[in-house]
């Protein structure tokens, strides 16, 4: 175990401070997070908020008491490594997303869900190794006095990977996108018709 009184390595400062630039898209909202602190000598956490309607017809982002969309990304780190993380630093993350209806039952789902994290990793340049997860739909019914729809049902994307580089803000950017896509958000830069005023 680290000296509690010690500051945290350099090499792990660097890492929170590349998490903690990235500047995600108006529709997601970003918090700090605290992290799990017996998974690693040295652990660093944040959260993001997603809600399709955020932000439409002057809604404020931070009026968000259930989100449609709501993601963690665990920074940890052991300077000694570990060998099923193949480094000295692994990102764990956990994504949970409201399923539509027509999304209920349909097996290919949870490959789609697991593409949001690998073409996000990719298509901002990302590089890992060792990635894992699993994606899972659940369902839930509500009864008697807890307020909400009877029904509700979901999906949770669950995963981790070792990062090949210090420098994580392309894996914070990532992530988001990751929630964005989960979230059912458009691409940056594109215009929903449906929300369009003219």
């Amino acid at each position: 175990m680290p000296d509690a009184t010690a500051p945290p390595p350099p090499a792990f400062r660097r890492a929170v401070a590349s998490l903690s630039s990235t500047r995600p898209r108006p529709e997601l909202l970003v918090s700090a997070l605290g992290a799990p602190p017996r998974l690693a000598p040295y652990t660093w956490a944040f959260s993001v908020e997603a809600d399709a309607g955020a932000g439409r017809a002057g809604e404020p982002l931070d009026d968000l008491d259930e989100p449609d969309t709501s993601g963690r990304l665990i920074l940890l780190h052991d300077p000694a490594g570990q060998d099923a993380w193949e480094g000295v630093f692994r990102l764990v993350c956990f994504v949970q997303a409201r399923l539509e209806p027509e999304q209920l039952g349909d097996e290919m789902f949870p490959v789609v869900g697991w593409s949001w994290l690998t073409e996000a990793l990719e298509h901002n340049g990302a590089g890992y190794t060792a990635l894992g997860g699993t994606v899972t739909q659940t369902s839930s019914v509500r009864f008697g006095d807890i307020a909400g729809p009877r029904r509700d049902d979901d999906v949770e994307l669950r995963a981790s990977w070792t990062p090949t580089d210090t420098n994580l803000a392309a894996h914070a950017e990532a992530f988001c996108q990751l929630v964005a896509s989960a979230a059912g958000l458009p691409p940056v830069g594109a215009v929903s018709l449906v929300h369009r005023t003219v």
